[in-house]
């Protein structure tokens, strides 16, 4: 399965890159080809056009090469903090570049903070984004919080939370690859309505 975890802080003192880091490595342990995309390493400029938009080879280099990347994966982790109980600006903005690119795939959210909340208020408005940019969500989330006392600054978990969420992956990533599988066997078998 090809994979890609989407991480959208643009912070110096990131935190969530931690959890990413861990999803990532869960990910390739598990034998799936694994790409961690980070907004803030891509650095695409606020929406002006949508890929889309551009004319067939116009589009810049760096959204020319990430829509062919969501267009080959097989399924997606949006790995998003909380902020003022709503999503990161810099994964909505990476997100919103495109549309169709992301149909009839299944994604997962993993969330987190640096309180107790985990991120759960973003991981909720992430779902029905999502939803309506054509992606199937999975039921499955990891929500980390406070991230600082769960992972470790190389994404390994550290301390009583950390066992938890290393002991919550499996499911999550299982749920993740069912979507997955049920997706591609369903689009071998009859092209997508639209």
């Amino acid at each position: 399965m090809t994979i890609l975890v989407l991480y959208g802080s643009y912070r110096s003192d990131r935190l969530g890159i931690r959890l990413a880091n861990f999803i990532t490595q869960g990910f390739r342990t598990r034998g799936d080809d694994v790409e961690l995309i980070d907004a803030k390493a891509i650095d695409l400029p606020m929406l002006d056009r949508m890929y889309k938009e551009y004319p067939n080879g116009g589009a810049p280099e760096g959204l020319e090469m990430l829509a062919g990347k969501i267009r080959d994966a097989d399924g997606f982790v949006f790995i998003t903090g909380e902020y003022n109980w709503g999503m990161q600006p810099g994964l909505k903005n990476l997100t919103d570049h495109f549309l169709e690119e992301w149909f009839w795939r299944p994604a997962a959210i993993a969330s987190y903070s640096a309180g107790r909340f985990s991120g759960a208020r973003a991981a909720l408005a992430w779902h029905g984004t999502l939803s309506e940019m054509g992606m199937v969500v999975v039921s499955s989330t990891l929500a980390v919080g406070p991230i600082a006392q769960t992972l470790s600054e190389n994404g390994e978990p550290v301390g009583e939370a950390g066992k938890q969420l290393a002991r919550a992956f499996p499911r999550f990533a299982d749920d993740l690859a069912w979507w997955i599988e049920a997706a591609k066997a369903q689009r071998a078998k009859r092209a997508p309505p639209y």
